[in-house]
Parts: structure tokens; C-alpha cells; sequence
């Protein structure tokens, strides 16, 4: 029995430093650093005061990843973020979805 307990804490901190690992591909401060394109239309924190801009502080960080390849590869249709995307790498996607999941998002802003 001891045996089974000790390799279930085992595979249980296993399975948490991946996915801790997993939820830190990027890095916030460099992604608040790239983010000035991004205030234009999502304001410095993400939470667009202008209702034609979606809101992005506090998504998923995977989420935005993979929303700001699909504006990339051209998936997605817009094209002002075709533009913008155009020139970063997928580790500059990573640090911005890094910076602004962190944000706290505001859902009672002048836009609603």
C-alpha cells in the first residue's frame, strides 16, 4: 500500500510541474514589452474601452496563442491583426498571451 501511495504523490508532482511548465511558456514582462502595438485597440491592459475591440486581459493564455497563429497563417480574418502578427515570432505570442492572461479582466468597463 505504501508502495502505491508513494507513486501517486510521485506522478501527482509529475503531473504538476508539467503543467506548471505548460502554463509558463512565456514571459509577462517581455509580452508587456511587446504589447504597445496591442494598446491601440485593447488599451494597456486588455480591457478595450471601445466595444469593437474584443476585451483580451484575463483569456487563456493558449487560447490567444493559438487565435494570434490562426491571424498569422491568415485562419483568421482581420486586417489589422494580419499586420500586426505578421512580424513575431511564436515566442513573442507566447510572452504577450503571457502578459495579458495575467491581467485582470474588467468586466464592468465603460464599454458595456
Amino acid at each position: 500500500m505504501r508502495k502505491v501511495l508513494a507513486t501517486a504523490v510521485v506522478l501527482g508532482i509529475g503531473l504538476v510541474s508539467v503543467e506548471a511548465h505548460a502554463l509558463d511558456r512565456g514571459d509577462p514582462e517581455r509580452g508587456k514589452q511587446l504589447s504597445a502595438a496591442c494598446v491601440a485597440c485593447h488599451d494597456a491592459d486588455g480591457n478595450s474601452s471601445n466595444p469593437q475591440f474584443p476585451r483580451i486581459a484575463g483569456q487563456h493564455a493558449d487560447y490567444m496563442v493559438q487565435a494570434l497563429k490562426a491571424y498569422k497563417s491568415g485562419a483568421r480574418k482581420n486586417a489589422i491583426m494580419a499586420g500586426i502578427v505578421t512580424g513575431l515570432s511564436e515566442q513573442d505570442m507566447e510572452d504577450l498571451a503571457a502578459y495579458f492572461s495575467r491581467q485582470k479582466g474588467d468586466l464592468y468597463s465603460k464599454s458595456l
